[in-house]
């Protein structure tokens, strides 16, 4: 028998169903899928079946001093010990094994992984195949020619995992355990992390540091046969056109001459023709860019991108290439679009060209192509809307780079009044190019007449701007993907992971991130203390010598060792200073959470979360003070930078996915509540016959509104009410439950108000309007995605509450883990 381990679940059915002819069939051992046909067998793995850890010895935080970490042995032990039983149990039955996991460094760790695990049960043979796209053409070609595993490359993968183990879990453990803050908010440190947590926090210093300079810009309107067209005034600046004018004086006086003129004489008329390249093909780097400007997170685009690569429509995701191989014909490529109804008609035209020949960029490496479609397509359906939307980037940008370049038409005009200069730059599209298969560029076209020298053009609407500079922007998500590849931070496989590491300890927040007090704190004690911990020089040298393991220059001992010494050497700066850095994260952690003073006792008001996992503000001087306010018990708390005039209360707002809002000071909502009587409506329907209970509008000092029992807590009917606006009670009556029509006025003469009408029948509806009765009613299910959930058992949404996401996504094509924890939430709300 021969055994194929793959990387994951579904590149593990994709490639049975490719050798087998569509014959194979899948048999569960130990709750894992194992395809058959013939005398083959294929599983698929979890990525890492097995984990890096330290012996037990080492598991307390408290008992074992962090420094003790870096000379600990690091212990290999099963993470998915249902998958590594059935490895094991069909290596014993394998004359003959193949590794088909991904072709990148962290493919061939999990390969020699397996590898290691079917050596402890068997000397069959074992073969290594590697493919850049699982389609039908490169699986047979590989499975044709197989190789060997390539030990190096596993041995720099393998480095990385203990480097990073030793680093993140010695550093983490000695700033959790000094700042006191252990459990669920210990303060994480990485190899990687560290050093692009201070890039956030450097760009966020240098815009708190900058400061604003003046300037002026003019403008007006000049006009020929009743077209106007705008123009900027421009001066000489030792030999340059400049347009800001630095100074107010000169600024209004240039703006006093060209008011007081109501014609101008064109002095000079340019025109060129510019040609505008085609993109270069999609790296990893170039990717996520252009998925960002989209809408994705780094780690959204790649996840989609992992999907659409496993299902065999674009090729291997992970990238440095910008040149397409020799063996790609895009001719081929290209005619396999046409008939598309989305992209059949563009590639015709491509096709049309005298010839397409596609573009390149700097970097031409070996192990991968660059990111484009294989020429297979999903049929209708079969792709939700994300992934579509990613597949169609990917298969434009491929057009792109086989399209003709753009042509461009530009026009220069100078005009003078007063013996003042303006300009006015036109362009216009003269030949698409790529553009017209490629929408994510721009191509807008700025209108300026034609015109001659000499002409006297109207020039009218001469308006003064007064400006100041722009501190530099925060570095967007592709952005600083690309910052740590120019620094050496991370692969093009790890750092999106960094990034969203990063928003899931609390160090950033928004998008583009911005660092919370956490990192500033983590960064600057780490900058007081231990710099090498932010370095990005120290991790980029690692990174050089794990490629040196790769290559086979330097072992894996060698770089571990050196990496040790060198942590060494960072504790040896640290536990001189621990108590100093511990009061300074305390101290930088609290001001993280600090609202404004008590009304009490003038100590420090703080958000803080109770046993129960809900959260409050409480003050810093309990138990001597008890004073509390509730917050909203939807979503996560932040502190804003805005305050409250009136109570000296920064606002507060709740983090809680698409359903986030902020809430305000919480002193004021707390008042308002207090301050407000209930309005009684009608009777209760569930105890207002036997017990007289009655319906009331209240207000929560939480800032939420309801209609509730004044019987309460006796008593626990309610039905929610919209927190912003007025609510109006209205002479209108519900036949049914004998209660008043409600209504939102926005502000106080509203003539279109929300109209709620009854509480009771409102609630009923909006109920029946967000109920989930099948599996297509969830965003994202269409019919072909319901079917395949349909297949594995999944037949209705109560059927999807209870399953684990892992095990659907391992049995289902296209349907990650991520996003059935997002459906299951659904359902939950």
């Amino acid at each position: 028998m021969e055994l194929i381990i793959t990387e994951k679940e579904n590149a593990a059915r994709r490639i049975a169903e490719i050798l087998s002819e569509g014959t194979a069939e899948a048999e569960r051992r130990n709750g894992v899928n194992v395809y058959r046909w013939g005398g083959k067998r294929c599983v698929g793995l979890s990525g890492h079946v097995v984990g890096v850890d330290f012996p037990p010895e080492y598991a307390n935080w408290r008992d074992v001093e962090p420094v003790e970490l870096v000379d600990a042995d690091v212990t290999k032990e099963p993470t998915q010990e249902n998958i590594v039983a059935t490895l094991r149990e069909q290596a014993r039955k394998a004359e003959s094994v193949t590794i088909a996991t991904d072709y990148d460094r962290e493919g061939e760790l999990i390969g020699k992984e397996a590898y290691e695990l079917v050596r402890e049960e068997t000397d069959a043979p074992v073969d290594r195949v590697r493919f850049s796209s699982i389609t039908e053409r490169e699986v047979r070609e590989a499975f044709a020619d197989p190789d060997e595993i390539d030990f190096d490359l596993a041995a720099a993968g393998e480095a990385r995992q203990t480097i990073d183990l030793v680093w993140g879990a010695a550093l983490t453990r000695f700033l959790s355990l000094s700042a006191r803050q252990l459990g669920d908010d210990f303060i994480s440190v990485g190899r990687v992390q560290s050093p692009t947590l201070k890039l956030i926090v450097d760009r966020e210093r240098e815009i708190q540091a900058f400061e604003p300079d003046d300037y002026w810009e003019i403008f007006a309107d000049l006009t020929k046969d009743g077209t106007a067209f705008e123009a900027q005034y421009f001066y000489d600046d030792d030999g340059s056109e400049a347009e800001r004018v630095w100074d107010e004086d000169a600024a209004d006086a240039a703006f006093e001459d060209l008011r007081s003129a109501d014609r101008a004489t064109v002095t000079s008329v340019r025109r060129r023709t510019r040609t505008d390249a085609p993109p270069e093909p999609f790296n990893t780097t170039a990717f996520i860019s252009a998925a960002g400007s989209l809408g994705y997170s780094a780690q959204r685009a790649m996840s989609l991108a992992e999907e659409l690569y496993t299902a065999g429509y674009i090729t291997y995701p992970r990238t440095d290439n910008t040149v397409y191989p020799e063996d790609l014909d895009p001719e081929a490529l290209l005619d396999s679009f046409v008939g598309s109804r989305q992209f059949g008609d563009d590639a015709e035209a491509l096709l049309e060209q005298e010839e397409v020949v596609p573009t390149e960029g700097d970097e031409e490496t070996t192990d991968h192509p660059p990111i484009h479609p294989t020429g297979e397509l999903p049929s209708s359906n079969e792709l939700d809307e994300d992934a579509a939307e990613v597949f169609e980037l990917v298969v434009r940008r491929f057009f792109a780079t086989v399209a003709e370049p753009a042509t461009w038409a530009h026009l220069r005009v100078v005009a003078e009044a007063e013996g003042r200069t303006m300009k006015a730059n036109g362009k216009r599209l003269l030949e698409e190019g790529y553009h017209a298969v490629y929408p994510y560029s721009s191509a807008d076209e700025t209108f300026v007449p034609e015109v001659e020298e000499g002409e006297d053009l109207a020039m009218s609407d001469v308006e003064l701007e007064a400006k100041q500079t722009q501190p530099p922007r925060r570095y967007g998500q592709s952005r600083l993907i690309r910052k740590m590849e120019e620094m050496g931070l991370g692969t093009k496989a790890t750092r999106h992971n960094t990034i969203e590491k990063l928003y899931d300890r609390g160090y950033i927040e928004g998008d583009p991130p911005r660092p919370t007090a956490l990192a500033d704190a983590v960064v600057e004690a780490a900058e007081e203390y231990a710099d090498r911990v932010v370095s990005e020089e120290m991790t980029a040298q690692l990174e050089r010598d794990m490629t040196a393991i790769a290559e086979g220059e330097e072992t894996l001992d060698e770089v571990t060792d050196e990496s040790r010494e060198m942590l060494e050497r960072v504790f040896e700066e640290l536990r001189a200073s621990r108590e100093e850095i511990g009061d300074f994260l305390q101290e930088s952690l609290k001001a993280d959470k600090t609202l404004g003073p008590c009304p009490d006792c003038g100590e420090d008001l703080l958000v803080r979360s109770s046993r129960h996992g809900s959260y409050f503000v409480g003050c810093d001087g309990f138990p001597d003070c008890r004073y509390t306010l509730p917050l909203p018990s939807t979503g996560e708390p932040l502190v804003l930078d805005e305050v409250c005039d009136e109570h000296d209360m920064h606002h507060v707002k709740m983090l809680a996915g698409r359903d986030t809002f902020v809430h305000g000071c919480p002193r004021c909502e707390a008042e308002k509540a207090d301050e407000t009587d209930d309005e009684v409506i009608g009777t209760c329907p569930e105890c207002g016959e036997e017990h007289g209970g009655e319906l009331a509008i209240k207000r929560l000092r939480s800032g939420s509104r309801l209609v509730g029992c004044t019987r309460y807590p006796d008593c626990d009917y309610s039905l929610p009410l919209p927190r912003n606006g007025d609510v109006v009670v209205t002479d209108e009556v519900c036949d049914e439950h004998d209660l008043p029509a409600l209504e939102i006025h926005d502000e106080e003469d509203d003539d279109d108000p929300w109209e709620l009408g009854c509480p009771i029948c409102n609630y009923a509806e909006y109920q029946a309007r967000n109920a989930v009765d099948d599996l297509e009613d969830l965003s994202g299910i269409g019919s072909a995605t319901a079917e395949k959930l349909e297949a594995v058992g999944v037949e209705d949404p109560e059927d999807l509450t209870e399953v684990d996401p892992g095990d659907v996504a391992a049995n289902v094509q296209g349907v990650s883990a991520d996003q059935i924890e997002d459906w299951q939430a659904e359902l939950a709300d």
